[in-house]
């Protein structure tokens, strides 16, 4: 069975940084495509980003693109967004997903949650 745990999340100051990380107990480039979503309270999940699983495609959410980074470390089977100049509407619960490589911003191509991590940017 596949299992996912995100780490990294925290509180920041508009302005700061924050890398959350992806574990995926069974990730090889063969195997998944890998997203990160968020979900602020009384909002829909959102895509923020995705990485296929062969590493050298990349997806982001407009509201985010020039600010976060995914990248993925097969060798620790985990997967990384760096996220930078962040601004209070990036706060959030942070999960990331594998699963298909399909529509990538569509939750339904992704089989397996994470319980995700907070995010917590302040004025």
């Amino acid at each position: 069975q596949v299992q996912l745990w995100e780490s990294g999340g925290g509180s920041v100051q508009t302005g700061g940084s924050l890398r959350l990380s992806c574990g995926v107990s069974t990730y090889t480039v063969s195997t998944y495509c890998v997203g990160w979503f968020r979900q602020a309270p009384g909002n829909k999940r959102e895509a923020v980003a995705r990485i296929h699983r062969s590493g050298t495609e990349t997806n982001y959410a407009d509201s985010v693109k020039g600010r976060f980074t995914i990248s993925q470390e097969l060798a620790k089977r985990a997967v990384f967004l760096q996220m930078s100049s962040l601004q209070p509407e990036d706060t959030a619960m942070y999960y990331c997903a594998a699963g298909g490589c399909g529509v990538w911003n569509d939750d339904a191509t992704y089989n397996h949650w994470g319980q995700g991590t907070q995010v917590t940017v302040s004025p």
